[in-house]
C-alpha cells in the first residue's frame, strides 16, 4: 500500500501546482514573477546553476551532473559556460544547434537524457514554471499574443522582451472564439514530459526514402479538408511534428549527421530566425534548444562536404571525449553494476580499478616529454603524487593533444567482460586477475580492433596488471603487520627523533641505558631512501620535516602519522620491507604449521574486516601474493 500512497500524494502534489487563467492573469503574474517568461536556454542554464556550483582548485563542478556523468569536469565546465550561460543572456551563441562529438559510450547520451530528466522535474519548480495558450499543440508563449506594435511599451513596463509571433492556429482562434479579446485568451500552466510529447522532442533517422518531413513539422488532416475546406486553414493541420512538440523546451537530434539532408535545412531558420516552415503557413515561431550528437568519424565527413556550410556556421560544437582518470572510470563501473542483475556478486577490492587503469592507458597518448611514460601520466591525471612533477605538468600534458580522450577502449567493452567473468566464474566473486583475463581474450573477438592495436592493448594489460601487483603486494604485507598504525607511529617517532637531533647538531638519549648517542644515520636513510631521498637531498627533506612540524605546532596542531604524505609513505614502505621475508613464507607453504595456520587466519580476518575482501578473494590474494614473493 506504500507505493500506491506515493503514487495518490504525487497526484495531489501535481493538482497543486496546476494552474489556469486568463492572459490578463498572465500579466499580474509576471509582474510578481518575471522569471517565469525566461527562454528555453535560459531555463535550461538556471536549471544547472540552481542545483549547485562548486569551485575547486579553479574549477567548476556542477551538481546537477553529480553522479551521473564522471571526470568530465573540463568539457561540462564549457558547455555550461561557453554555451548555455551566453544563450541565456540572449547572445548570438542561442541561435546555433549545440552538437556534442565524441566515441561511443563517452556520455553524449547520457548527458542528453539528464538535461531532458531534468527539465522535466525543473518546469515542477517555481523557478522553472512554464505557462502556454491553453490547447495549443505547440504550447505556445503566451507573449506571442502581444501585438508587435506594443512590446516596446512592454519591455518598458514589464522589462521582458517578446521574440516570435502568434502561430496561425492561435491567430484564428483569437479572431473567432475570443473576438481578437487578447486578455480573455485562455492561459495554462504545462509541464514538460517526453512522454506525453510536451516540449521535449527527440528524433531519429532513418530510411531516407520512409522517412517523412512530417516527423519534424506536422502534417495536413485530410479527414478534416472536407469540414474545414482548404489545406491552408490551420485547424486542418497536425501541429504535431517533432519540432512542435519540442517547443518551449528541447529538442534532440539523435545522431544528427546521419539525417538525410531536407531535414536538415529546416534547423537553418529555426536556430538563425527562431522560426520554421510548416505546410501552407506563414513561419512558425519555436523556442527551443536544439541538441544533437555524433561521433567524429561523421562530424569531420560532414564538414568536408562544401554543401554543408551554411548548416555548418551554425552549429557549436562540444567535444565529450572519454573520461580520463582512473578513479573516475571506476565509479562509472559501480555504477553500471549497481544498475545490474550483478550487483550482488562480490568483486574484491582493486578489481575495478585495475580494468579502468587498462581503459584508461588505451585513451591517453603518449608523451612528449622523454621525463614522463604514460604509467606516470595516468596518475598525475588521477591527481596523485607523482615524484619530480606539479600540477603544472599536468597542465601541460593536457596542452600536448587537443584531441586526447577521444579514442580508446570504451566502457560498455570492459562492463561487457566483466559481466562475462561474473558468469563465467563458479565462485561468487571476482578479482583483478580474472578481469584482466577476461579482457585480454574479448581483444580477440573485438573485430575492430587492429593487430598493432591489440598489440598495444596488451601491453597496456600488462602495465595494469603490474600496477596490480604493487597494490596486491602491499595489501598483504599490511594485512600483515600486527597493530599497523601503532608499529607506523612508533617508528616515525623514532625517526623523528633522529632527525630533530640531527637538524639541532644534538644527541638523542637512550631510552634503555640513559647514554647519550649520536642520531642513528641507519635508521633515517633506511626509511628515507624507501621513497627515492638521496644523500645530497636528505638535510633538505629533513629539515623539511621539521619545519612542518614547527607549522602544526603554532597552529595547535599535533604533528602525527597523517600530516607528511611522503613520509607516511616511506614509513610504509620501511615495514613492507622488513616483513617481506615473513609474508613470503607464510603465504607460499604449502604445509602451513600451526604458527604460520594462525598468522594466516588473522591476515585473512583483517582482509575481510579492515579491507573489504571476502574468505575466497583473500585466500586467493595471498596465494597469489605469496607466488609473487617467490619468483
Amino acid at each position: 500500500m506504500d507505493i500506491l500512497k506515493k503514487i495518490e500524494q504525487f497526484r495531489d502534489e501535481e493538482e497543486k501546482l496546476r494552474w489556469e487563467g486568463t492572459f490578463g492573469d498572465y500579466l499580474q503574474l509576471l509582474k510578481e514573477r518575471p522569471l517565469v517568461a525566461q527562454s528555453a536556454h535560459s531555463r535550461v542554464y538556471n536549471m544547472i546553476k540552481d542545483a549547485g556550483v562548486e569551485v575547486v582548485n579553479g574549477k567548476k563542478k556542477y551538481s546537477f551532473f553529480k553522479g551521473e556523468l564522471f571526470g568530465l569536469e573540463e568539457p561540462l565546465e564549457r558547455l555550461v559556460e561557453e554555451y548555455f550561460h551566453p544563450a541565456a543572456k540572449r547572445l548570438d551563441v542561442r541561435k546555433r544547434i549545440l552538437l556534442l562529438m565524441g566515441p561511443v559510450s563517452g556520455g553524449k547520451s547520457t548527458l542528453v537524457t539528464l538535461l531532458k530528466r531534468g527539465l522535466e522535474k525543473y518546469s515542477r519548480t517555481d523557478r522553472g514554471a512554464i505557462y502556454a495558450i491553453k490547447g495549443c499543440p505547440m504550447h505556445e508563449d503566451p507573449l506571442h499574443l502581444i501585438p508587435t506594435h506594443l512590446r516596446n511599451d512592454f519591455f518598458d513596463e514589464y522589462g521582458i522582451r517578446v521574440e516570435g509571433n502568434l502561430s496561425p492556429l492561435n491567430m484564428m482562434r483569437l479572431e473567432k472564439d475570443y473576438h481578437n479579446r487578447i486578455e480573455d485568451m485562455p492561459v495554462e500552466r504545462i509541464f514538460l514530459s517526453e512522454d506525453r510529447r510536451v516540449g521535449v522532442g527527440t528524433f531519429s533517422p532513418s530510411d531516407p526514402k520512409s522517412q517523412d518531413i512530417a516527423d519534424l513539422t506536422g502534417s495536413i488532416d485530410f479527414s478534416t479538408i472536407a469540414t474545414y475546406g482548404s489545406e491552408s486553414d490551420p485547424r486542418a493541420y497536425r501541429f504535431d511534428g517533432e519540432l512542435n512538440k519540442a517547443n518551449r523546451g528541447m529538442m534532440e537530434f539523435q545522431e544528427m549527421l546521419k539525417c538525410d539532408e531536407k531535414f536538415l535545412w529546416h534547423l537553418l531558420s529555426l536556430t538563425q530566425e527562431g522560426n520554421f516552415k510548416a505546410g501552407r503557413f506563414a513561419l512558425i515561431s519555436a523556442d527551443e534548444l536544439i541538441v544533437a550528437h555524433t561521433n567524429e568519424t561523421e562530424y569531420r565527413s560532414f564538414i568536408s562536404n562544401k554543401k554543408n556550410e551554411a548548416l555548418h556556421s551554425r552549429i557549436i560544437v562540444m567535444p565529450v571525449p572519454y573520461n580520463l582518470k582512473v578513479s573516475e572510470e571506476e565509479k562509472i563501473y559501480e555504477k553500471m553494476i549497481q544498475d545490474s542483475d550483478v550487483a550482488g556478486v562480490h568483486i574484491a577490492p582493486h578489481t575495478l580499478r585495475v580494468a579502468a587503469m587498462f581503459t584508461t592507458l588505451t585513451r591517453l597518448k603518449e608523451p612528449k616529454k622523454g621525463d614522463i611514460d604514460l604509467v606516470k601520466k595516468m596518475r598525475l591525471y588521477d591527481g596523485e603524487n607523482v615524484e619530480g612533477f606539479n600540477s603544472a605538468d599536468v597542465e601541460e600534458l593536457k596542452k600536448e593533444y587537443a584531441d586526447e580522450g577521444m579514442g580508446g577502449i570504451d566502457p560498455r567493452y570492459v562492463i561487457n567482460r566483466i559481466s562475462s567473468t561474473i558468469i563465467r566464474k563458479d565462485t561468487p566473486s571476482i578479482n583483478a586477475l580474472d578481469v584482466l583475463r577476461s579482457l585480454k581474450e574479448g581483444l580477440d573477438q573485438h573485430a575492430s580492433i587492429t593487430t598493432e592495436l591489440k598489440e598495444r592493448y596488451m601491453n597496456y594489460i600488462s602495465l595494469a596488471r603490474k600496477e596490480y601487483d604493487d597494490i596486491a603486494k602491499k595489501e598483504v604485507q599490511k594485512a600483515f603487520v600486527y597493530s599497523y598504525e601503532e608499529s607506523a607511529k612508533t617508528l616515525m617517532n623514532n625517526y623523528l627523533d633522529n632527525v630533530e637531533a640531527f637538524c639541532n647538531k644534538s644527541k638523542i638519549r637512550d631510552v634503555l641505558t640513559g647514554e647519550e648517542i649520536n642520531p642513528d644515520e641507519k635508521l633515517m636513510r633506511s626509511i628515507e631512501e624507501q621513497i627515492g631521498i638521496s644523500e645530497n637531498a636528505k638535510k633538505a627533506f629533513r629539515e623539511e620535516i621539521l619545519i612542518r612540524i614547527s607549522a602544526y605546532a603554532r597552529k595547535g596542531k599535533r604533528f602525527d602519522y597523517n600530516s607528511h604524505d611522503r613520509l607516511r609513505e616511506a614509513i610504509q614502505k620501511k615495514l613492507f620491507a622488513d616483513l617481506k621475508d615473513v609474508v613470503k613464507i607464510t603465504t607460499s607453504s604449502k604445509t602451513p604449521d600451526e604458527t604460520q595456520l594462525k598468522k594466516i587466519n588473522e591476515v585473512v580476518a583483517r582482509l575481510i574486516d579492515e579491507h573489504g575482501y571476502n574468505s575466497t578473494s583473500a585466500n586467493e590474494l595471498l596465494r597469489y601474493v605469496g607466488s609473487l614473493l617467490n619468483r
